[in-house]
């Protein structure tokens, strides 16, 4: 496992990782998350089992909206969310498009998408093909990590490299809504309260 100060150099190593297969550990505006490429199911197996997750979907991280409309569909409300709120701390649920492997969302017809404010992710990203995994870079049932050393503690032995961007910027992690079928479901409160989303629907 290398860990590395995230640097372009250093982010293009780890963006070369994920196109080979490998899984990285990399900074969010929110917390540190465990990231590899979504439509490698071999790679996805692996984040499934450095974490030790049963049966949680993971979530999938986007450089842009445009990109997170390949897997996501997305309706009036979540539209005017994502252009709120993104880049940003929030989380959306929204019906998966066939494209994106099943065993991403563990047989669920829906996907949690986001794009994060965190320029380290964004670049990533981008030079990741657009998508990534982001779920958060700790062991199943363990506090998130906000920086490099408390991910590396957890599961370094289990990743390929670590970005260390210092500590994140929120040190939380994103809020969940749900958005399937109109109704808006607040699933986890994180960074975004319920209020200002449901004040943006308004």
């Amino acid at each position: 496992m290398l860990l590395l100060k995230a640097d372009e150099q250093a982010i293009l190593k780890a963006a070369s990782i994920v196109a080979a297969g490998g899984l990285i550990v990399y900074p969010t505006d929110t917390v540190y998350g465990l990231g590899c490429d979504p439509f490698n199911e071999s790679s996805v197996r692996r984040v499934i089992d450095a974490k030790e997750r049963k049966k949680d979907p993971l979530p999938v991280l986007g450089s842009s909206i445009e990109n997170l409309l390949r897997i996501a569909s997305f309706n009036q409300k979540s539209n005017v969310l994502a252009s709120k709120f993104w880049p940003g701390p929030l989380t959306l649920i929204l019906q998966k498009k066939p494209v994106l492997p099943d065993l991403v969302t563990f047989g669920h017809s829906t996907v949690g998408v986001r794009v994060p404010n965190c320029v380290v992710a964004l670049r990533l990203i981008q030079l990741s093909g657009g998508l990534l995994i982001g779920t958060s870079a700790n062991l199943t049932g363990r506090r998130p990590c906000t920086k490099a050393r408390e991910a590396a503690d957890q599961i370094g032995e289990k990743v390929d490299l670590i970005l260390d961007g210092g500590e994140t910027l929120l040190k939380r992690e994103s809020t969940v809504a749900r958005l399937v079928g109109g109704a808006l479901e607040i699933l986890r409160r994180g960074a975004i309260s319920e209020s200002e989303i449901r004040s943006a629907l308004a």
